[in-house]
């Protein structure tokens, strides 16, 4: 069996060295990295991650979990993600929640049983206070991404979901959209309580009145039953000519409920929303979006986490707060008003 002295004579270094290297530690040049990484490949060095795991109470092991593993956002960012973590040297684990708080405290139980190194998570929003209490208190590092949870210091990167919102009305205002509604996520999540502040500040500044019945909070993940959405709709007289839906999954329920009532987006109703359709997009490019860095939330996400790994032990070191900008892409989702009918 070959082993990291045998690795370490035909390269030239010490074994101190070869161990640092399979396990991502100390300051070592690249060049010297790569010529390690290289006899390990010709003498087909394969690691002990049991033993190794056992020595240095590491498992080499990073857990993702998300909210909604069927949203594009979450598939570019789980993307990054695990790119950043193979960068790195950890093997990544994925759970998806369902924006369920009890799914998400049955994952939590399940990273603490694999003795994972850390966590990158976008919580289900508030209630998840507890589970990241449950992993601070077993020392188990994390960051957050795209939700912050009240009572919770933490590293976390976020969206400017303030502004996207501000952006988005904005625009249809400067369509002449002048009765614009509102479909968010659950007020217990922090980036569904920022859009509606930036959709009102909007609305403000653009000398519209704000109308609690144009506004429907609910859950962001799909759904088979629209008749929330429909009984919205009806509520709503006269009907809005524009619609902010806070998320993609949103937009799609939405263009769906007023397809099946014969109202065409946009001849008679202007849809937008957050996060683009992934590759849908490509193929037929129609929604107007606020498109965030999906990417970047899940790689600068890693690679802050594995600093966080890195520095355990180490206390008073300050909490990191990333904000990424967003993008407004417009398409064909937006007619201006002059045009509906």
């Amino acid at each position: 069996m070959v082993t990291i002295y045998d690795i370490a004579a035909k390269a030239g270094v010490s074994a101190m060295t070869v161990s640092r290297v399979i396990n991502n530690t100390g300051k070592i040049s690249d060049k010297t990295r790569a010529k390690v990484r290289r006899v390990m490949e010709e003498l087909n060095y394969v690691p002990n991650h049991m033993a190794r795991s056992l020595v240095l109470q590491q498992s080499n092991l990073l857990f993702l979990l998300i909210t909604d593993i069927t949203n594009p956002f979450y598939t570019t960012l789980a993307r990054g993600a695990e790119d950043a973590a193979k960068k790195y040297g950890y093997r990544l684990l994925f759970g998806n929640s369902d924006e369920s708080v009890d799914k998400e405290k049955d994952y939590v139980d399940t990273i603490l049983a694999t003795r994972a190194d850390g966590v990158l998570v976008a919580p289900a929003g508030d209630p998840s206070l507890p589970h990241l209490e449950t992993l601070r208190k077993h020392q188990v590092p994390f960051v957050l991404l795209d939700r912050e949870v009240p009572g919770m210091d933490s590293d976390v990167v976020l969206g400017d979901s303030k502004e996207g919102a501000r952006k988005l009305v904005d625009h249809l205002t400067s369509q002449g959209h002048r009765r614009i509604a509102l479909i968010n996520g659950s007020p217990h999540i922090s980036s569904a309580r920022l859009r509606l502040e930036g959709y009102r500040e909007a609305l403000k500044l653009n000398d519209l009145a704000y109308d609690d019945a144009y506004v429907l909070e609910t859950a962001f993940e799909p759904r088979s039953d629209l008749s929330e959405i429909e009984s919205w709709l009806d509520r709503m007289s006269p009907l809005p000519t524009a619609i902010v839906a806070g998320n993609n999954v949103l937009a799609v329920e939405v263009i769906r409920t007023l397809h099946d009532r014969g109202i065409r987006v946009p001849d008679r109703i202007s849809v937008v929303c957050f996060d683009d359709l992934g590759p849908y997009s490509e193929i037929d490019p129609f929604l107007t979006v606020i498109a965030q860095q999906a990417y970047q939330f899940g790689y600068l996400g890693m690679q802050m986490l594995v600093e966080r790994i890195q520095e355990r032990g180490e206390t008073g070191l300050p909490w990191k707060k990333i904000v990424l900008p967003a993008d407004m892409i417009v398409r064909r989702s937006v007619s201006a008003v002059e045009g509906i009918i």
